[in-house]
């Protein structure tokens, strides 16, 4: 069995032509709240670094990135730091960083190639795409050699569709990997909670019994009895005690602690008492745990993981070190487990696959 060792990142070359030469950064303050200034530099989800001054060792690479948003240079007790700001969170005179170019000519390099493969490949070659003919035997193996090296020394964060709650088996496979210790965030929404609680009060999802897929009479209750049931409660974890709930991917997830963030949506029932009705403060409470990711799986949700996607950038800083972000789109429509890369994330692997056979894979290798 291979062990996963992390690449290693090769740092641009500073001290050599271009880049020895490129002017410090321009600053443009933002002209009011939640307005950049004209020229604002728009963050990609590659290591970019920005040069400060004209001093050694003057290229400042931000701790946590964003695409999408701007740079905005502090000034803390002469300690420099660059933050990456969401145009709604900047605020009138934040010194705005500006230029457009990506290859140190304004101050600001975009390091695109930090963890490309070494050695050259094929200028033409079949079947590169991922698709329903890729055969990704070395797809699993390779996420269990990361998922295994990742339990001990990352951060795991997984994006979940409801279709893992509608199966027996999917749901098992979830608690299994929660209770090994392969999770370590989820971000989800109202009806994957909604449905895997169903099953732990009713053994349906969505009035199905989640073993053999028959409609109970008057099934199509069942989620919204569940709904109205845990608000008469309260809130979710009052629900599990009151009912005394053990089942199940939410179950296991409070009972390890395990962070929940429950994003809401417009067509919501119920909702749950704990979901976010606010799209932007949802969105502050996924951000605390993709700056956390170092692996993220997002499974049979395009939304959400295109969200999550965009919130993610391709690289983080670890005990000093930077280190790829892994991100993984599974879903049983190409189209669907591809989009994220249309969106900018270059950087997420993609497997089709059912998300059920998807987790029983990784629960039987784990």
């Amino acid at each position: 069995m291979a062990l996963f060792k992390l690449p290693e990142y090769r740092a641009p070359l500073f001290d050599r032509a271009p880049l020895k030469e490129a002017p410090v950064v321009r600053i443009s303050p933002a002209p009011s709240d939640g307005v950049a200034p004209p020229g604002y530099h728009a963050m990609s989800i590659f290591p970019e670094y920005f040069k400060i001054d004209n001093e050694p060792d003057s290229w400042v690479l931000p701790r946590g990135s964003r695409m999408d948003c701007v740079p905005v240079l502090r000034d803390l007790a002469s300690k420099p730091r660059i933050d990456i700001v969401e145009f709604r969170r900047l605020q009138r005179g934040d010194p705005v960083i500006i230029g457009r170019t990506e290859d140190g000519s304004e101050g600001i390099y975009v390091d695109s190639g930090a963890f490309a493969e070494e050695g050259r490949r094929d200028a033409f070659a079949f079947r590169t795409g991922r698709s329903r003919e890729t055969a990704y035997s070395r797809d699993y193996d390779e996420l269990y050699d990361l998922l295994r090296h990742e339990r001990e020394h990352g951060t795991i964060v997984w994006v979940l569709g409801p279709a893992v709650s509608f199966d027996y088996d999917s749901r098992l496979a979830m608690t299994n990997l929660i209770a090994k210790g392969y999770v370590h965030a989820l971000l989800t929404g109202n009806a994957l909670a909604t449905h895997d609680l169903e099953g732990a009060l009713l053994n349906t999802a969505l009035g199905q019994d989640i073993y053999t897929q028959e409609s109970r009479p008057n099934g199509h209750y069942n989620h919204l009895d569940l709904l109205n049931l845990t608000r008469k409660h309260g809130s979710i974890e009052k629900l599990i005690e009151e009912e005394k709930l053990e089942d199940g991917i939410i179950c296991a997830a409070m009972a390890r602690k395990i962070p929940l963030v429950l994003a809401g949506s417009i067509r919501d029932d119920g909702p749950l008492p704990g979901v976010y009705g606010n799209v932007y403060i949802a969105q502050d409470a996924m951000r605390v745990h993709t700056r956390k990711a170092t692996t993220v799986i997002a499974l049979a949700t395009q939304l959400h993981t295109i969200a999550v996607g965009n919130m993610t950038p391709s690289y983080t800083i670890r005990d000093g070190r930077v280190r790829p972000v892994y991100f993984y789109s599974v879903d049983i429509a190409e189209f669907a487990a591809n989009k994220l890369r249309d969106r900018g994330t270059l950087s997420a692997i993609s497997i089709v696959a059912n998300v059920q056979d998807f987790l029983v894979h990784l629960k039987n290798n784990l």
